[in-house]
Protein backbone atom coordinates (compact mmCIF):
# COMPACT_ATOMS: atom_id res chain seq x y z
CA UNK A 1 0.00 0.00 0.00
CA UNK A 2 2.82 2.53 0.63
CA UNK A 3 4.51 1.79 -2.40
CA UNK A 4 0.98 2.53 -4.33
CA UNK A 5 0.72 5.67 -2.68
CA UNK A 6 4.72 6.53 -3.44
CA UNK A 7 4.43 5.33 -7.01
CA UNK A 8 0.98 7.43 -7.17
CA UNK A 9 2.67 10.68 -5.35
CA UNK A 10 5.31 10.02 -8.06
CA UNK A 11 2.75 10.07 -11.22
CA UNK A 12 1.57 13.04 -9.86
CA UNK A 13 4.50 15.45 -9.93
CA UNK A 14 5.27 13.82 -13.08
CA UNK A 15 1.99 14.99 -14.45
CA UNK A 16 3.09 18.51 -13.67
CA UNK A 17 6.66 18.25 -14.71
CA UNK A 18 8.44 19.22 -17.72
CA UNK A 19 5.67 20.85 -19.63
CA UNK A 20 6.54 23.73 -22.39
CA UNK A 21 3.22 25.74 -22.25
CA UNK A 22 0.88 26.72 -25.41
CA UNK A 23 1.15 29.76 -27.78
CA UNK A 24 -0.03 33.32 -26.06
CA UNK A 25 -2.95 33.88 -28.42
CA UNK A 26 -4.01 30.79 -27.50
CA UNK A 27 -4.06 31.64 -23.50
CA UNK A 28 -5.75 35.21 -24.28
CA UNK A 29 -8.94 33.79 -25.71
CA UNK A 30 -9.43 31.03 -22.71
CA UNK A 31 -9.25 33.91 -20.49
CA UNK A 32 -11.28 36.65 -22.66
CA UNK A 33 -13.66 34.03 -22.81
CA UNK A 34 -14.55 34.00 -18.83
CA UNK A 35 -13.15 37.88 -18.73
CA UNK A 36 -14.10 40.76 -20.79
CA UNK A 37 -16.23 38.76 -23.36
CA UNK A 38 -18.77 36.59 -20.48
CA UNK A 39 -18.88 40.92 -19.29
CA UNK A 40 -20.09 42.15 -21.96
CA UNK A 41 -23.22 39.49 -22.39
CA UNK A 42 -23.59 40.09 -17.94
CA UNK A 43 -23.92 43.64 -19.16
CA UNK A 44 -26.07 43.70 -22.09
CA UNK A 45 -28.69 41.75 -19.64
CA UNK A 46 -27.98 44.06 -16.85
CA UNK A 47 -27.93 47.32 -18.60
CA UNK A 48 -31.01 46.54 -21.38
CA UNK A 49 -33.00 44.17 -19.58
CA UNK A 50 -32.36 44.98 -15.29
CA UNK A 51 -31.95 40.71 -15.76
CA UNK A 52 -30.36 41.27 -12.20
CA UNK A 53 -32.36 43.44 -10.34
CA UNK A 54 -33.90 42.21 -8.27
CA UNK A 55 -31.45 39.53 -7.36
CA UNK A 56 -33.33 36.69 -8.11
CA UNK A 57 -32.36 32.91 -7.56
CA UNK A 58 -33.11 32.50 -11.30
CA UNK A 59 -30.33 35.90 -10.99
CA UNK A 60 -27.58 34.15 -8.90
CA UNK A 61 -27.72 31.11 -11.10
CA UNK A 62 -27.20 32.96 -14.81
CA UNK A 63 -24.28 35.10 -12.40
CA UNK A 64 -22.59 31.70 -11.28
CA UNK A 65 -22.67 30.82 -15.18
CA UNK A 66 -21.65 33.26 -16.69
CA UNK A 67 -18.77 34.87 -14.18
CA UNK A 68 -17.51 30.75 -12.81
CA UNK A 69 -18.82 28.53 -14.81
CA UNK A 70 -17.73 30.25 -18.31
CA UNK A 71 -13.90 30.38 -16.96
CA UNK A 72 -14.09 26.56 -16.27
CA UNK A 73 -15.16 25.75 -19.51
CA UNK A 74 -12.63 27.58 -21.29
CA UNK A 75 -10.10 26.02 -19.30
CA UNK A 76 -12.04 22.39 -19.96
CA UNK A 77 -14.72 21.06 -22.57
CA UNK A 78 -13.64 24.22 -24.69
CA UNK A 79 -10.07 24.30 -24.14
CA UNK A 80 -9.48 23.49 -27.71
CA UNK A 81 -12.24 25.85 -29.15
CA UNK A 82 -12.48 28.90 -26.76
CA UNK A 83 -13.38 31.31 -29.85
CA UNK A 84 -16.11 28.97 -30.22
CA UNK A 85 -17.04 29.91 -26.27
CA UNK A 86 -16.71 33.62 -27.11
CA UNK A 87 -19.18 32.99 -30.11
CA UNK A 88 -21.59 31.56 -27.84
CA UNK A 89 -21.58 34.39 -25.50
CA UNK A 90 -21.27 37.19 -28.14
CA UNK A 91 -24.35 35.74 -29.96
CA UNK A 92 -27.02 36.35 -27.42
CA UNK A 93 -25.33 39.82 -26.68
CA UNK A 94 -25.86 40.73 -29.63
CA UNK A 95 -29.24 39.60 -30.02
CA UNK A 96 -30.38 41.07 -26.82
CA UNK A 97 -28.66 44.31 -27.82
CA UNK A 98 -31.36 44.67 -30.27
CA UNK A 99 -33.97 44.36 -28.37
CA UNK A 100 -35.82 47.52 -27.10
CA UNK A 101 -34.76 47.98 -23.58
CA UNK A 102 -36.92 46.97 -20.79
CA UNK A 103 -39.15 49.54 -19.83
CA UNK A 104 -38.86 48.67 -16.12
CA UNK A 105 -35.16 49.77 -16.59
CA UNK A 106 -35.68 52.69 -18.90
CA UNK A 107 -38.20 54.21 -16.20
CA UNK A 108 -35.47 53.38 -12.93
CA UNK A 109 -33.06 55.49 -15.32
CA UNK A 110 -32.53 59.42 -13.33
CA UNK A 111 -32.79 62.30 -15.53
CA UNK A 112 -29.67 63.47 -16.95
CA UNK A 113 -28.76 66.89 -14.49
CA UNK A 114 -28.07 69.88 -16.49
CA UNK A 115 -24.29 70.91 -17.15
CA UNK A 116 -24.32 73.78 -14.88
CA UNK A 117 -26.16 71.77 -11.71
CA UNK A 118 -24.08 68.52 -12.59
CA UNK A 119 -20.49 70.82 -12.53
CA UNK A 120 -22.17 71.96 -8.88
CA UNK A 121 -23.18 68.61 -7.69
CA UNK A 122 -19.54 67.81 -8.63
CA UNK A 123 -17.91 70.80 -6.48
CA UNK A 124 -19.83 69.97 -3.56
CA UNK A 125 -18.57 66.47 -3.46
CA UNK A 126 -15.19 67.09 -4.61
CA UNK A 127 -13.20 65.63 -1.09
CA UNK A 128 -15.86 62.86 -1.11
CA UNK A 129 -16.14 61.09 -4.07
CA UNK A 130 -13.32 62.58 -6.92
CA UNK A 131 -10.17 61.21 -4.70
CA UNK A 132 -10.92 58.01 -5.06
CA UNK A 133 -13.58 55.53 -6.42
CA UNK A 134 -14.88 51.76 -6.34
CA UNK A 135 -14.86 51.09 -10.62
CA UNK A 136 -17.21 48.33 -11.65
CA UNK A 137 -14.67 47.43 -14.22
CA UNK A 138 -11.59 46.96 -11.47
CA UNK A 139 -14.36 44.73 -9.22
CA UNK A 140 -15.06 42.47 -12.49
CA UNK A 141 -11.26 41.86 -13.47
CA UNK A 142 -10.18 41.28 -9.85
CA UNK A 143 -13.32 39.23 -9.15
CA UNK A 144 -12.43 37.31 -13.09
CA UNK A 145 -9.02 36.76 -11.97
CA UNK A 146 -9.65 35.45 -8.51
CA UNK A 147 -12.26 32.70 -10.01
CA UNK A 148 -10.08 31.61 -12.71
CA UNK A 149 -7.13 31.56 -9.87
CA UNK A 150 -9.44 29.01 -7.47
CA UNK A 151 -10.61 27.08 -10.89
CA UNK A 152 -7.18 26.69 -12.14
CA UNK A 153 -5.33 25.33 -8.62
CA UNK A 154 -7.75 22.00 -8.69
CA UNK A 155 -8.42 22.23 -12.10
CA UNK A 156 -4.78 21.31 -13.23
CA UNK A 157 -4.87 17.99 -11.06
CA UNK A 158 -7.29 16.87 -13.85
CA UNK A 159 -6.40 15.23 -16.93
CA UNK A 160 -9.36 17.63 -18.62
CA UNK A 161 -7.13 20.41 -18.18
CA UNK A 162 -4.98 20.98 -20.98
CA UNK A 163 -1.11 20.50 -19.90
CA UNK A 164 -0.24 22.95 -22.16
CA UNK A 165 -2.27 25.39 -19.72
CA UNK A 166 -0.17 24.20 -17.05
CA UNK A 167 2.75 25.45 -15.61
CA UNK A 168 5.83 25.54 -17.29
CA UNK A 169 9.23 23.68 -16.08
CA UNK A 170 11.19 27.11 -17.83
CA UNK A 171 10.74 28.41 -21.01
CA UNK A 172 7.37 29.34 -22.40
CA UNK A 173 3.64 30.51 -21.56
CA UNK A 174 1.04 28.56 -19.85
CA UNK A 175 -2.31 30.27 -18.38
CA UNK A 176 -1.03 29.11 -14.88
CA UNK A 177 1.95 31.17 -15.63
CA UNK A 178 0.33 34.19 -16.45
CA UNK A 179 -2.13 33.83 -13.51
CA UNK A 180 0.52 33.77 -10.41
CA UNK A 181 1.89 37.18 -12.22
CA UNK A 182 -1.80 38.55 -12.66
CA UNK A 183 -2.27 37.81 -9.13
CA UNK A 184 0.65 40.18 -7.87
CA UNK A 185 -0.29 42.91 -10.24
CA UNK A 186 -3.94 42.81 -8.91
CA UNK A 187 -2.65 43.04 -5.57
CA UNK A 188 -0.28 46.19 -7.23
CA UNK A 189 -3.01 48.22 -8.10
CA UNK A 190 -5.08 48.28 -5.22
CA UNK A 191 -2.17 48.90 -3.15
CA UNK A 192 -2.13 52.58 -4.59
CA UNK A 193 -4.70 53.32 -2.86
CA UNK A 194 -3.47 54.25 0.93
CA UNK A 195 -0.78 56.52 -1.56
CA UNK A 196 -3.31 58.23 -3.14
CA UNK A 197 -5.18 59.38 0.07
CA UNK A 198 -1.35 60.60 1.12
CA UNK A 199 -1.18 62.57 -1.96
CA UNK A 200 -4.94 63.74 -1.95
CA UNK A 201 -4.53 65.15 2.05
CA UNK A 202 -0.93 66.25 1.64
CA UNK A 203 1.14 64.03 3.87
CA UNK A 204 4.37 61.73 3.26
CA UNK A 205 4.66 58.48 5.72
CA UNK A 206 8.23 57.79 6.87
CA UNK A 207 10.07 55.11 5.93
CA UNK A 208 10.10 53.43 9.17
CA UNK A 209 6.23 53.75 9.65
CA UNK A 210 5.66 52.28 6.19
CA UNK A 211 7.46 49.44 7.43
CA UNK A 212 6.28 48.96 10.38
CA UNK A 213 2.65 49.05 8.12
CA UNK A 214 3.77 46.71 5.81
CA UNK A 215 5.05 44.48 8.39
CA UNK A 216 1.46 44.03 9.52
CA UNK A 217 0.11 43.06 6.41
CA UNK A 218 3.29 40.52 5.76
CA UNK A 219 2.90 39.02 8.95
CA UNK A 220 -0.35 36.75 8.02
CA UNK A 221 0.84 36.16 4.36
CA UNK A 222 3.98 34.21 6.06
CA UNK A 223 2.30 32.66 8.61
CA UNK A 224 -0.15 31.30 5.88
CA UNK A 225 3.45 30.63 3.68
CA UNK A 226 4.64 28.55 7.33
CA UNK A 227 1.05 26.48 7.54
CA UNK A 228 1.36 25.42 3.79
CA UNK A 229 5.00 24.28 4.42
CA UNK A 230 4.22 22.17 7.56
CA UNK A 231 0.75 20.65 5.76
CA UNK A 232 2.44 19.52 2.43
CA UNK A 233 5.59 18.19 4.02
CA UNK A 234 3.44 16.41 7.00
CA UNK A 235 1.11 14.85 4.73
CA UNK A 236 3.33 13.87 2.46
CA UNK A 237 1.64 15.63 -0.53
CA UNK A 238 2.59 15.91 -4.27
CA UNK A 239 4.94 18.72 -5.14
CA UNK A 240 6.65 20.11 -8.13
CA UNK A 241 10.37 21.38 -6.57
CA UNK A 242 11.33 23.66 -9.48
CA UNK A 243 8.21 26.08 -9.13
CA UNK A 244 9.40 27.73 -5.56
CA UNK A 245 12.11 25.35 -4.43
CA UNK A 246 11.80 23.05 -1.84
CA UNK A 247 10.24 25.06 0.74
CA UNK A 248 9.31 28.50 -0.19
CA UNK A 249 5.96 28.51 -1.96
CA UNK A 250 3.78 31.68 -3.39
CA UNK A 251 2.74 33.25 0.35
CA UNK A 252 6.02 33.71 0.85
CA UNK A 253 6.15 36.09 -2.02
CA UNK A 254 3.21 38.13 -1.29
CA UNK A 255 4.23 37.87 2.40
CA UNK A 256 7.79 39.48 1.29
CA UNK A 257 6.29 41.87 -1.20
CA UNK A 258 4.46 45.00 1.31
CA UNK A 259 8.56 46.05 3.02
CA UNK A 260 10.05 45.57 -0.18
CA UNK A 261 7.59 47.74 -1.68
CA UNK A 262 7.74 50.16 0.76
CA UNK A 263 11.93 50.49 0.24
CA UNK A 264 10.92 51.03 -3.32
CA UNK A 265 9.08 54.20 -2.48
CA UNK A 266 12.02 56.02 -1.11
CA UNK A 267 13.57 54.67 -4.53
CA UNK A 268 10.50 57.17 -6.38
CA UNK A 269 12.84 60.52 -5.56
CA UNK A 270 15.41 58.93 -8.06
CA UNK A 271 12.73 57.41 -10.16
CA UNK A 272 9.76 59.04 -9.83
CA UNK A 273 7.35 56.90 -11.31
CA UNK A 274 6.41 53.17 -10.23
CA UNK A 275 6.05 51.86 -13.70
CA UNK A 276 10.13 53.40 -14.52
CA UNK A 277 10.90 51.65 -11.26
CA UNK A 278 9.54 48.40 -12.12
CA UNK A 279 11.14 48.73 -15.50
CA UNK A 280 14.82 49.46 -14.20
CA UNK A 281 14.47 46.41 -11.65
CA UNK A 282 13.38 44.25 -14.44
CA UNK A 283 16.08 45.12 -16.57
CA UNK A 284 18.89 45.11 -13.81
CA UNK A 285 17.77 41.15 -13.04
CA UNK A 286 17.82 40.23 -16.67
CA UNK A 287 21.69 41.65 -17.08
CA UNK A 288 22.83 39.60 -13.97
CA UNK A 289 20.93 36.87 -15.45
CA UNK A 290 22.54 37.10 -18.99
CA UNK A 291 25.80 38.16 -17.64
CA UNK A 292 26.44 36.31 -14.46
CA UNK A 293 25.84 32.99 -13.59
CA UNK A 294 23.13 33.00 -11.69
CA UNK A 295 20.55 31.93 -14.35
CA UNK A 296 22.72 28.37 -14.46
CA UNK A 297 22.55 28.58 -10.63
CA UNK A 298 18.90 28.90 -10.46
CA UNK A 299 17.95 26.16 -13.37
CA UNK A 300 21.04 23.18 -12.57
CA UNK A 301 22.48 24.03 -9.10
CA UNK A 302 22.30 21.00 -6.72
CA UNK A 303 20.30 21.83 -3.68
CA UNK A 304 23.07 21.94 -0.84
CA UNK A 305 21.96 24.19 1.60
CA UNK A 306 18.63 26.13 2.41
CA UNK A 307 19.45 28.94 -0.56
CA UNK A 308 20.47 26.82 -3.13
CA UNK A 309 17.02 24.62 -2.08
CA UNK A 310 14.73 27.24 -2.55
CA UNK A 311 16.51 29.20 -4.94
CA UNK A 312 13.71 29.89 -7.57
CA UNK A 313 11.39 31.68 -5.31
CA UNK A 314 14.20 33.96 -3.45
CA UNK A 315 15.90 34.94 -7.01
CA UNK A 316 12.51 34.74 -9.03
CA UNK A 317 11.11 37.86 -5.83
CA UNK A 318 12.61 40.74 -8.04
CA UNK A 319 10.65 40.37 -10.70
CA UNK A 320 7.62 39.90 -8.97
CA UNK A 321 8.23 43.28 -6.84
CA UNK A 322 8.61 44.48 -10.49
CA UNK A 323 5.33 43.27 -11.53
CA UNK A 324 3.49 44.48 -8.13
CA UNK A 325 5.00 47.97 -8.76
CA UNK A 326 3.88 48.19 -12.33
CA UNK A 327 0.57 47.34 -10.64
CA UNK A 328 0.72 50.28 -8.59
CA UNK A 329 1.72 52.56 -11.47
CA UNK A 330 -1.66 51.61 -13.25
CA UNK A 331 -3.39 51.64 -9.84
CA UNK A 332 -2.22 55.51 -9.18
CA UNK A 333 -4.40 56.74 -12.55
CA UNK A 334 -7.16 54.43 -12.82
CA UNK A 335 -8.15 54.41 -9.02
CA UNK A 336 -8.94 58.34 -8.47
CA UNK A 337 -12.53 58.88 -9.39
CA UNK A 338 -11.49 61.46 -12.02
CA UNK A 339 -7.87 61.15 -14.08
CA UNK A 340 -7.49 65.01 -13.69
CA UNK A 341 -9.64 66.48 -10.43
CA UNK A 342 -8.02 70.15 -11.69
CA UNK A 343 -9.40 69.42 -14.79
CA UNK A 344 -13.14 71.53 -15.36
CA UNK A 345 -13.58 68.60 -18.24
CA UNK A 346 -17.07 66.93 -17.93
CA UNK A 347 -17.07 63.12 -17.06
CA UNK A 348 -17.38 61.94 -19.92
CA UNK A 349 -13.97 63.47 -21.17
CA UNK A 350 -12.29 62.13 -18.33
CA UNK A 351 -13.96 58.61 -19.10
CA UNK A 352 -12.39 58.83 -22.52
CA UNK A 353 -8.91 60.62 -21.11
CA UNK A 354 -8.73 57.46 -18.74
CA UNK A 355 -9.20 55.20 -21.89
CA UNK A 356 -6.81 56.77 -23.79
CA UNK A 357 -4.11 56.78 -21.31
CA UNK A 358 -4.93 52.60 -20.53
CA UNK A 359 -5.02 51.75 -24.01
CA UNK A 360 -1.60 53.78 -24.83
CA UNK A 361 0.06 51.89 -21.79
CA UNK A 362 -1.32 48.81 -22.91
CA UNK A 363 -0.02 49.14 -26.63
CA UNK A 364 3.11 50.31 -24.72
CA UNK A 365 4.22 47.26 -22.56
CA UNK A 366 2.65 45.03 -25.63
CA UNK A 367 5.55 46.68 -27.70
CA UNK A 368 7.84 46.51 -24.65
CA UNK A 369 7.36 42.26 -24.70
CA UNK A 370 7.52 42.12 -28.42
CA UNK A 371 10.73 44.23 -28.73
CA UNK A 372 11.98 41.60 -26.04
CA UNK A 373 11.16 38.86 -27.42
CA UNK A 374 11.13 39.11 -31.24
CA UNK A 375 13.86 36.74 -32.79
CA UNK A 376 14.23 39.10 -35.93
CA UNK A 377 13.86 42.88 -35.06
CA UNK A 378 13.95 42.54 -30.95
CA UNK A 379 16.47 41.17 -28.13
CA UNK A 380 14.72 37.68 -28.74
CA UNK A 381 14.51 36.53 -25.15
CA UNK A 382 12.43 33.71 -23.59
CA UNK A 383 9.88 34.10 -20.94
CA UNK A 384 10.58 31.99 -17.94
CA UNK A 385 7.88 32.33 -15.13
CA UNK A 386 10.50 30.23 -12.94
CA UNK A 387 13.51 33.30 -13.59
CA UNK A 388 10.22 35.95 -13.52
CA UNK A 389 12.36 36.95 -15.66
CA UNK A 390 12.35 40.94 -17.91
CA UNK A 391 10.15 39.00 -20.76
CA UNK A 392 7.75 37.87 -18.37
CA UNK A 393 7.35 40.75 -16.34
CA UNK A 394 6.57 42.39 -19.53
CA UNK A 395 3.83 39.47 -20.63
CA UNK A 396 2.17 39.66 -17.10
CA UNK A 397 1.67 43.63 -17.35
CA UNK A 398 1.09 43.73 -20.84
CA UNK A 399 -2.08 41.31 -20.90
CA UNK A 400 -3.58 43.08 -17.09
CA UNK A 401 -3.36 46.35 -18.81
CA UNK A 402 -5.00 44.82 -21.66
CA UNK A 403 -7.55 43.06 -19.81
CA UNK A 404 -8.19 46.35 -17.67
CA UNK A 405 -8.82 48.82 -20.73
CA UNK A 406 -11.05 46.24 -22.10
CA UNK A 407 -13.25 46.62 -18.52
CA UNK A 408 -13.02 49.64 -18.78
CA UNK A 409 -14.16 50.46 -22.66
CA UNK A 410 -17.13 47.52 -21.62
CA UNK A 411 -18.57 49.39 -18.52
CA UNK A 412 -18.38 52.78 -20.22
CA UNK A 413 -20.50 51.47 -22.76
CA UNK A 414 -23.03 49.56 -20.91
CA UNK A 415 -23.27 51.97 -17.67
CA UNK A 416 -22.38 55.67 -18.54
CA UNK A 417 -24.42 56.38 -15.11
CA UNK A 418 -21.51 55.38 -12.94
CA UNK A 419 -18.90 58.09 -14.46
CA UNK A 420 -21.83 60.43 -14.83
CA UNK A 421 -22.75 60.62 -10.97
CA UNK A 422 -23.61 63.66 -9.86
CA UNK A 423 -23.14 62.54 -5.74
CA UNK A 424 -21.96 59.32 -3.70
CA UNK A 425 -25.58 57.89 -3.45
CA UNK A 426 -26.14 57.72 -6.93
CA UNK A 427 -22.45 56.77 -7.96
CA UNK A 428 -22.72 53.53 -4.99
CA UNK A 429 -26.31 52.81 -6.99
CA UNK A 430 -24.50 52.88 -10.13
CA UNK A 431 -21.70 50.68 -8.80
CA UNK A 432 -23.54 48.19 -7.23
CA UNK A 433 -25.84 47.61 -10.79
CA UNK A 434 -22.50 47.74 -12.95
CA UNK A 435 -20.95 44.70 -11.12
CA UNK A 436 -21.83 41.29 -10.87
CA UNK A 437 -23.13 39.78 -7.04
CA UNK A 438 -20.99 36.91 -7.51
CA UNK A 439 -17.54 38.79 -8.76
CA UNK A 440 -18.05 41.82 -6.17
CA UNK A 441 -18.40 38.34 -3.34
CA UNK A 442 -15.07 37.67 -4.95
CA UNK A 443 -13.41 40.72 -4.93
CA UNK A 444 -14.51 41.23 -1.36
CA UNK A 445 -12.32 38.18 0.12
CA UNK A 446 -10.11 37.61 -2.49
CA UNK A 447 -7.01 36.55 -0.49
CA UNK A 448 -9.62 34.61 2.42
CA UNK A 449 -11.19 32.94 -0.53
CA UNK A 450 -7.88 31.86 -2.29
CA UNK A 451 -7.37 30.15 0.96
CA UNK A 452 -10.24 28.49 0.70
CA UNK A 453 -9.57 27.20 -2.40
CA UNK A 454 -5.85 25.92 -1.20
CA UNK A 455 -7.57 24.11 1.42
CA UNK A 456 -10.06 22.09 -0.29
CA UNK A 457 -7.41 21.74 -3.25
CA UNK A 458 -5.93 19.83 -0.90
CA UNK A 459 -9.00 18.36 0.67
CA UNK A 460 -9.84 17.07 -3.09
CA UNK A 461 -6.70 15.55 -3.88
CA UNK A 462 -6.39 13.62 -0.73
CA UNK A 463 -9.82 12.02 -1.49
CA UNK A 464 -9.81 11.81 -4.82
CA UNK A 465 -7.52 10.14 -7.59
CA UNK A 466 -8.04 12.29 -9.74
CA UNK A 467 -5.47 11.23 -12.09
CA UNK A 468 -8.00 7.86 -12.78
CA UNK A 469 -11.13 10.17 -13.14
CA UNK A 470 -13.18 10.37 -16.36
CA UNK A 471 -14.62 13.99 -17.51
CA UNK A 472 -18.22 13.71 -16.28
CA UNK A 473 -16.64 12.61 -12.83
CA UNK A 474 -13.99 15.50 -13.13
CA UNK A 475 -16.38 18.30 -13.90
CA UNK A 476 -18.80 17.43 -11.84
CA UNK A 477 -16.48 17.49 -8.81
CA UNK A 478 -14.92 21.00 -10.41
CA UNK A 479 -18.46 22.60 -10.81
CA UNK A 480 -19.50 21.14 -7.30
CA UNK A 481 -15.74 22.88 -5.72
CA UNK A 482 -16.49 26.71 -7.49
CA UNK A 483 -20.50 26.49 -6.27
CA UNK A 484 -19.22 25.91 -2.71
CA UNK A 485 -16.90 28.35 -3.12
CA UNK A 486 -18.84 31.05 -4.72
CA UNK A 487 -21.39 29.90 -2.07
CA UNK A 488 -18.95 31.22 1.12
CA UNK A 489 -18.14 34.17 -0.72
CA UNK A 490 -21.96 35.37 -1.75
CA UNK A 491 -22.65 34.49 1.93
CA UNK A 492 -19.95 36.34 3.50
CA UNK A 493 -20.68 39.16 1.47
CA UNK A 494 -24.65 39.06 2.24
CA UNK A 495 -23.43 38.98 5.57
CA UNK A 496 -21.44 42.25 5.09
CA UNK A 497 -17.95 40.27 6.08
CA UNK A 498 -14.75 41.22 5.09
CA UNK A 499 -12.17 38.99 6.29
CA UNK A 500 -8.54 41.11 6.10
CA UNK A 501 -5.46 38.94 6.24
Amino acid sequence: MATDATSYKQLKEDFVSNLSGGSISEINFVASAGGPVAFILWSVLQSRQSFFKPYKPLSFLVDFFLNVLSSLLAMTLYSNTPLLLCGLFLAPAVFLYALSPNPISAKKKKPRLPPAAQAQAQNKTTNASSTLSMKPFLTTYRGSLLVLTCLAILAVDFRIFPRRFAKVETWGTSLMDLGVGSFVFSAGIVAARPLLKEKAEGRATPLSQRLVYSMRHSLPLLILGVVRLISVKGLDYAEHVTEYGVHWNFFFTLGFLPPFVAISQSVLKVIPSYAGLAITLSVAHQVILESTSLKAFILTAPRTDLFSMNREGICSFVGYLAIFLAGQDMGMFILPKSINPNSSASNATQRTTLLIKMGTWAAAWSVLYLVATNLKYGAGLNVSRRLANFPYVLWVVAFNSAQLWAGCLIETKFFPSFYNSPDPKSEQEAYKAATSAVLRAYNRNGLALFLIANLMTGLVNMTVPTLDVGPAVSMGILVGYAGIITAVAVELDAWNISIKL
